[in-house]
């Protein structure tokens, strides 16, 4: 047997030579210049930082953001409904109701939104008139006003994109939990209701809460049919008196108050169905 020992030296000897973390240092100074000179461009630049604080609380930017958060509430509570409904009809037996579902998603995955938004405000060009002929008809144009157009607008759209993510869900929850609902006897829709969708939702709440987010900034496209959502206030406003870059900070300003709150509650949500996964919710 060897008695080798390996080397005796005494490893204090040697000196400690630190690691020089040069790449982080240079990437930091880029971001400390870039960020200085976007700074100075706009306290240099011509903006009036008055009519920002003057015009942050007018009735009409107010209205403007009450209507874009009903819009993003609503939308989002259609788009939800029609995604759940659309991810179980994806995930049915019937070839004719998971093909329909799967043409809806494809449709409206598709095409623009901003496309969706004008035919739907335009509908009234295909469809003059609706309801039921000799019985009850209602002008197109009176109907499809420019609210309820971003609505069905945002809100169908939204369901095309909602549809999946409730399907991954569903999809990652164990074959196991399906097999032992039905094997005592407990309907399918019940099942997905009590067992499969309570477990699915840590995997579905953080991509619809980032939808949910997306969905603030999406109405602003509901302004070119005028809806009167914030930008389309903003605009109405710098329309009449030519501070442009002013009104769009005010309705930048208040697009990012909107998104840090819902960002707070979608990280309270995430760590509320956390629990019990073996796993923490790091704060954002």
């Amino acid at each position: 047997m060897s008695n080798y020992q390996g080397p005796t030296e005494d490893i204090s000897q040697f000196e400690h030579v630190r690691r020089r973390h040069v790449g982080r240092y240079v990437g930091a100074a880029v971001i400390v210049v870039i960020g200085a000179w976007i700074v100075t461009a706009f306290v240099r630049g011509q903006i009036d930082w008055s009519i920002v604080g003057q015009f942050l609380t007018v009735r009409s930017i107010v209205l403007g953001l009450a209507n874009t958060v009903l819009m993003t509430a609503l939308a989002m509570m259609l788009g939800v409904a029609l995604g759940v409904t659309a991810a179980v009809m994806r995930l049915s037996a019937n070839p004719v109701v998971n093909r329909a579902a799967a043409g809806y998603v494809w449709f409206f995955r598709g095409t623009p939104v901003l496309l969706q938004l004008l035919l739907w405000f335009n509908l009234a060009l295909v469809f003059p008139n609706l309801g039921i002929p000799g019985l009850f008809e209602v002008h197109t144009v009176d109907v499809m006003t420019p609210f309820l157009a971003a609505l069905l607008g945002l809100g169908i759209n939204q369901g095309a994109y909602t549809s999946e993510v409730v399907r991954a869900g569903l999809l990652s929850v164990d074959q196991g939990q399906y097999e032992a609902a039905k094997s005592i006897g407990m309907p399918r829709l019940q099942a997905l209701r009590r067992i499969i969708l309570p477990q699915a939702m840590r995997v579905i709440v953080p991509p619809i809460g980032n939808e949910l987010i997306g969905m603030v900034k999406l109405t602003s496209l509901a302004s070119v049919i005028q809806f009167p959502e914030m930008v389309h206030s903003a605009e109405n406003i710098y329309y009449a008196n030519n501070h442009v870059i002013e009104l769009l900070i005010v309705a930048g300003i208040w697009y990012v108050v909107i998104v840090t709150v819902l960002s707070a509650l979608q990280t309270r949500l995430e760590r509320h169905f956390a629990r019990g996964a073996g796993r923490s919710i790091q704060t954002r």
